[in-house]
């Protein structure tokens, strides 16, 4: 007679039920978001009447609905959306679910077993396992976001998963996953980054970020101009496209031009530029510091505000 093995005599038996635990557990705050096309993308509730999922998957913001874990269609209305951290946020009226509980981001680790959970449409609740690939510092993406911790999972996100809560080991949800801020990986946005954009996108809508409407690719200036300039460094930022009537064009800011520094300090790429244009910059003017025709010069430019997509 074969008998089926216990928890205590299979440690993996144990391990196995305690992630499908986990999964059933968050699934309560899984959702499904239907605004696009073809595939349903998944969101989680955070706080009280309000969906977090991943602003890439948003391709409407008018008729958005949810589909709940029972089953139930409801209406949603978009309250804010920042494409910079990949980040929306809906409201729902009239929706009783859980709540996640939230993971200490400090502790995640390479190698953990995590989870990706997601509800795509109507097909019922899904998961993804793999273990955390890497963890670092804060960043920036590629439109200037902020994002607190680098999280990337070794996992599979399929159709539908972008949106969905990352889960630890114990049932937390560590952050939003989502394929939108990187071309060739999976990443997390960390809880922490998503409980201050969704503060930020409930309170203005939007998240302002600052811009000089310059294209910008780095350059070495050479030694004898660097020595006969008197510059820090070598390296430095060359316009190669002056974009029409923006804040670097009403500056008089030309293509050719070569940027060393921002309010007086000294840019060697655009993470540095980036840097320096956050949202208490849009409206103010900063000093340029340009190379044109091998002489250092100073220009002022008002900062404007980065146009959202589509605008």
């Amino acid at each position: 007679m074969v008998t089926s093995p216990s928890e205590t005599s299979s440690p993996l038996l144990g391990l196995s039920n305690s992630l499908a635990a986990a999964v059933e557990n968050v699934g309560r705050a899984t959702v499904a978001v239907n605004a696009r096309r073809h595939t349903s993308s998944s969101g989680v509730h955070w706080r009280p009447g309000v969906i977090v999922t991943a602003d890439h998957t948003l391709e409407r913001e008018e008729g958005v609905t949810v589909t709940l874990p029972d089953g139930r269609t409801v209406p949603a209305t978009v309250a804010g959306r920042d494409s910079g951290s990949d980040l929306a946020v809906l409201r729902v009226e009239g929706v009783d679910l859980p709540q996640v509980e939230i993971a200490d981001g400090d502790a995640l680790k390479v190698g953990h077993i995590v989870l990706a959970v997601a509800r795509p449409g109507e097909t019922g609740l899904h998961a993804s396992m793999g273990a955390i690939s890497a963890v670092g510092g804060a960043w920036r993406t590629w439109s200037g976001g902020q994002i607190d911790q680098l999280v990337r999972p070794d996992l599979t996100l399929y159709p539908g998963f972008s949106g969905g809560p990352l889960v630890d080991a114990q049932g937390r949800v560590a952050g939003i996953n989502t394929s939108g801020l990187s071309r060739s990986m999976t990443l997390t946005i960390p809880a922490s980054t998503v409980n201050r954009v969704v503060e930020q996108l409930l309170t203005k809508g939007r998240i302002a970020r600052g811009y000089l409407g310059l294209g910008l690719q780095r350059v070495r200036v050479p030694d004898n101009l660097k020595t006969s300039l008197n510059l820090a460094g070598n390296d430095g930022l060359i316009v190669v496209s002056v974009e029409t009537g923006g804040p670097g064009d009403k500056a008089g800011i030309m293509v050719g031009d070569i940027l060393v520094s921002l309010s007086g300090k000294s840019v060697a790429n655009t993470d540095d530029v980036q840097a320096l244009l956050g949202p208490d910059q849009v409206g103010s003017a900063i000093d340029v510091q340009i190379i044109r025709g091998g002489a250092l010069t100073e220009a002022q430019v008002t900062v404007g505000e980065r146009p959202r997509r589509g605008e």
